[in-house]
């Protein structure tokens, strides 16, 4: 397919350059064992400190240890009418216990982990732990429905220095609104194998001096559709309020995590690379002309398209 359409399709939104039949991918080795742990603190246990704290050195820890913070309110009282910040510390190490313990003690002592909080277990059972089903129905994982299907509105960021405690408690006060109740914010380290990556290696720009990704997303069920706005708006609200503390020149995104916010095309094929650049720069950064370019050769008519689809490179008005 030759080397600029094969580098194009492998980060930057397959879809964009025609209908993939096949890959061939290549494995990296596991071991037979790894050890998974979930630490839960609410406020009042210290979570902003634990959570500040882990901004330093989830991205110096080493290369088999991915430590994950996940933040959500919860009730603190059994009938409902108070309500905390809890931060969950989820982790997956490819190793045994006796070799993840003396790690955290060294790097993250303020965790608090102790071997109790620690299971080993089979690589393929990490995936069903951390998705929530039990570890031994590993025939759950060939059921393609998505058992529980809610409305939902995602957004990204990516960090490069830390934001203070006092931002993250901002963010905490956000959450304490009627439309924050099926809200979470993942914190998703980097570091590690990512920074040893060109950020020209493949699409995907991400890399080195990025503390960590944001995943801001909010929940709401069928019954309330109707009032989508609000948990739009909500998240509209949080996604403003930590744009001091992200990335800027561009506030980068990450394209998975697809948020028409940033930008949408016509999708009427007539699509202008100024306003696709708008998002494009934000998703590729200096890899988006690039992928312009063998759009270009390969598409130029555009007929794969969607609202963020790589645009060919045409002369448009408003161009």
């Amino acid at each position: 397919m030759g080397e600029d359409l094969f580098w194009a399709i492998r980060g930057g939104g397959g879809a964009s350059f025609g209908v993939i039949l096949a890959w061939k991918v290549r494995l990296v080795d596991v071991p037979e064992r790894v050890t998974v742990f979930t630490i839960q603190k609410t406020l009042e246990q210290n979570a902003t400190q634990l959570v500040h704290r882990w901004q330093y050195v989830a991205h110096k820890l080493d290369p088999d240890l991915l430590i994950i913070v996940r933040v959500e309110r919860v009730n603190s009282s059994q009938d409902g009418r108070n309500m905390t910040i809890r931060a969950s510390f989820l982790s997956l190490f490819l190793g045994g216990i006796d070799r993840l313990l003396p790690l955290i003690h060294e790097s993250f002592p303020e965790l608090g982990l102790v071997r109790e909080d620690c299971t080993e277990m089979s690589w393929i059972q990490s995936i069903l732990f951390f998705a929530g089903f039990p570890t031994e129905s590993r025939e759950v994982l060939l059921n393609r429905r998505e058992p529980n299907v809610r409305y939902f509105k995602g957004k990204s960021d990516y960090v490069q220095k830390p934001i203070p405690e006092y931002g993250l408690e901002g963010i905490w006060r956000l959450f304490y609104e009627p439309e924050a109740k099926g809200a979470t914010v993942f914190l998703i380290p980097y570091g590690g194998r990512m920074d040893e990556i060109s950020d020209s290696a493949v699409p995907f720009p991400h890399r080195a001096g990025n503390l960590y990704k944001i995943l801001h997303i909010v929940y709401w069920e069928e019954e309330e559709a109707q009032n989508s706005n609000r948990y739009i708006s909500w998240i509209r609200r949080l996604y403003s309020y930590v744009a001091p503390y992200v990335s800027r020149s561009p506030r980068a995104a990450y394209f998975n995590y697809r948020d028409l916010d940033v930008g949408v095309n016509n999708n009427e094929g007539n699509i202008s690379y100024a306003r696709a650049s708008v998002w494009g720069i934000k998703y590729f950064k200096n890899n988006f002309d690039r992928l312009v370019r063998v759009k270009t050769v390969v598409d130029p008519t555009n007929f794969f398209r969607n609202e963020q689809s790589i645009p060919p490179r045409w002369t448009n008005k408003g161009d």
